[in-house]
């Protein structure tokens, strides 16, 4: 999938094609779903999931995609961070209306897709070899979109650990309590996390 294949998409559903609108909306749903994990608290994770979150912002998507004026995959990303925004927005509303005051706390998400396409290049950095660029396997895409895609094939605690230790910064101890485990597990739950993730990154 090329940048030029993205753009005849969101042409095709433009034209009211709303078969061609789901497969588009279908490629970004691991990308959304990374996004909407560390946007939840631990208060509103306890009443949805991210999957509920993207359930109900791909909806959303689905009804005003008339509303989308661009064309290029960036500024598609732009147009469904915002739509995942207001999404979050809802659903705290409803679930922790008491704590309204803390919406703009709770729901960065244009900061966190900042720091997904940044943790895209760091990891890609990281896990490739010392010959070609990095950057080389996902030039034509959007790093973020890539790097979601791959989380998405890792198992929930491999995904979990690096999210959290990658995306959202926080320390192994941080880490260990989230996921109530030692900090020493999670340690090791990050290295066997990042050696998978590995494979996964070589493998394509």
């Amino acid at each position: 999938m090329t940048d030029g294949d993205v753009e005849q998409l969101i042409a095709a559903a433009r034209q009211i094609d709303r078969e061609q609108l789901g497969d588009l909306l279908q490629m970004y749903r691991n990308y959304l779903t990374i996004l909407a994990s560390t946007q939840l608290s631990e208060r509103l994770r306890r009443r949805v999931s991210p999957s509920d979150v993207v359930q109900e912002a791909m909806l959303a998507a689905h009804r005003d995609f008339e509303k989308f004026r661009g064309c290029s995959e960036r500024e598609f990303l732009s147009w469904l961070r915002q739509v995942l925004i207001r999404t979050i927005h809802h659903l705290v509303d409803t679930h922790l209306r008491a704590q309204r005051r803390d919406i703009r706390r709770e729901v960065s998400i244009e900061q966190m897709g900042a720091a997904l396409d940044q943790s895209a290049v760091q990891l890609g950095g990281f896990l490739a070899d010392p010959g070609p660029s990095p950057s080389a396997p996902v030039r034509r895409r959007e790093a973020a979109v890539e790097m979601a895609n791959r989380l998405s094939q890792l198992s929930p605690d491999y995904r979990d650990v690096i999210v959290m230790r990658t995306l959202q910064g926080l320390s192994f101890d941080e880490v260990a309590t989230r996921m109530e485990r030692s900090a020493g597990a999670v340690r090791m739950l990050w290295l066997r996390a990042i050696e998978k993730f590995k494979q996964v990154y070589e493998a394509e």
